[in-house]
């Protein structure tokens, strides 16, 4: 049933599809149906956490759920938080479902979260088109961002939050008052806001949030960023740099912070096996830092499928998608061989990882390595095997898929709803050679790029089913 209701894939390692396709069903033993009385009117999930619905577990959840054709639709748990906004804009981070009561966390106490609402709402509308649903939703935004600032923005322009909110569990932050990875998050937010008012043709809501975003960006690279080594560090109280590298910086390549230069240096460090560049992409901490353990213990050390996610996506803000691609199929390697570490073991999927060997990274009392943590695990297993290894762009309102490979594979994907629309795109060697079939219900554009190739073309792509032999273009 529920591969019949969801895109199917195909990629030359089995095992990525099968990973893909157990995805889904851990999904569904966790579903919640919709019925007549329910709160979440398209369903919902919790991940094993005593009926706590946690905007940060939707918010990465529903990076993934929108690949469900809407079989397992994400709106239901985004509306929930919605539709409990308060006057002040103020929206908790966690909420009991019986009671509709938030969920007071002394470390937190106004319960606040990484902001990442506008670029889940900005990929909901590119998957599944909804133009009016943007409009409808940029007033909660609005007031969210407005208690944000009132509530956490400092003299200095820059943010402050509890550590809790960052999700970085026990990474060491030496009295570190102004952090980067936060900072950017709501760069992040700010930026996408601004391409929302492009989107729904509202001239004063973008110029408002390019202000913002601008303003933001210019403060980080400015303070920030630490010209001796080529880094974007924390600040301590008196907004000096606190020469402790961490994951959390590259936040700065998803809100597209760092110039050209800048964003290399960034790089290089990805890449080198001395800094974050380990066998499983990439460490809380670089291998050269005091705090790393090859064990992990927590986020000293330690794999988060999630900030891999993050690194990733900022990458392709900067034309490195064969890094990025050569990454997310390293870290699926690694959750791969964590679930099968032996014939005769059955192993499991988890929130943090080694960085050198596989299993689940060790953590101290106090930090909980969530076992089968889904709204992570499907960020890698569902959302960049689709987009990152595979390797699909797909934009329903512009009616465009745009195919980059790094060289001619078999694999693609059937059955994806482009709305009323199921496409079907998969690569085959055959007697003609490499052949590209696509099945369609409507007209769409379909751009292919092979990038060792250097080969690219954009064709129409009727109703009914084609092929295209790639010896022609």
């Amino acid at each position: 049933m529920i591969k019949e209701s969801v895109p199917r894939i195909h990629f030359y390692d089995q095992d990525f599809v099968d990973m893909y396709d157990r995805a889904w069903v851990w999904l569904d033993e966790l579903w919640h149906e919709a019925d007549k009385e329910s709160k979440f009117p398209e369903g919902y999930f919790i991940h094993e956490n005593g009926g706590v619905l946690d905007l940060y577990d939707v918010s990465l959840s529903s990076l993934f759920l929108m690949y469900s054709n809407q079989f397992y639709s994400p709106y239901s748990m985004v509306d929930y938080f919605y539709q409990r906004q308060e006057k002040d804009g103020h929206i908790w981070e966690k909420y009991d479902i019986a009671t509709d009561k938030p969920v007071i966390d002394e470390e937190n106490p106004l319960g606040v979260t990484l902001p990442l609402l506008p670029f889940v709402e900005y990929m909901f509308y590119h998957k599944i088109g909804n133009k009016k649903r943007l409009k409808d939703v940029v007033p909660y935004l609005e007031r969210y961002y407005e208690w944000l600032k009132s509530n956490f923005q400092q003299e200095n322009g820059l943010y402050v939050v509890p550590n809790k909110a960052l999700h970085m569990g026990n990474l060491p932050r030496e009295n570190a008052k102004y952090t980067v990875d936060f900072n950017s998050a709501v760069t992040v937010f700010a930026l996408y806001m601004s391409i929302i008012g492009d989107i729904l043709n509202d001239k004063e809501l973008s110029f408002r949030y390019k202000r913002v975003y601008f303003a933001l960006k210019t403060r980080i690279n400015s303070m920030m960023w630490s010209s001796d080594d080529n880094f974007y560090y924390d600040l301590d109280e008196n907004g000096e740099i606190i020469r402790n590298k961490h994951i959390g910086a590259y936040w700065t390549l998803l809100a597209e912070i760092p110039n050209e230069d800048y964003a290399q240096f960034l790089i290089e460090d990805l890449k080198d096996d001395k800094e974050f560049g380990s066998d499983n992409p990439f460490p809380s901490v670089p291998v050269s830092s005091k705090y790393f353990d090859e064990n992990g213990n927590g986020y000293c050390g330690g794999v988060s499928s999630f900030m891999t996610y993050i690194v990733i996506k900022g990458l392709m803000n900067y034309d490195s998608f064969i890094f990025a691609r050569e990454c997310a199929i390293r870290h699926l390697y690694f959750i791969l061989d964590t679930l099968h570490p032996g014939e005769e073991k059955q192993g499991h999927a988890w929130e943090i990882y080694k960085p050198f060997v596989e299993g689940p990274a060790t953590c101290p009392e106090g930090v909980v390595n969530k076992k089968k943590y889904l709204p992570s695990i499907g960020l890698v297993t569902i959302t960049l095997c689709i987009e990152n290894i595979i390797g699909l762009d797909i934009s329903l309102p512009r009616k465009t898929v745009n195919w980059t490979m790094q060289n001619l594979e078999a694999m693609g994907i059937e059955e994806l709803s482009l709305k009323k629309n199921n496409i079907t795109i998969l690569s085959n060697k055959n007697q003609r050679g490499w052949e590209i079939r696509l099945e369609s219900e409507k007209l769409y554009y379909f751009t292919i790029s092979i990038l060792d190739e250097d080969k690219k073309k954009t064709l129409p792509i009727p109703s009914g089913k084609c092929s295209i032999l790639i010896d022609k273009l």
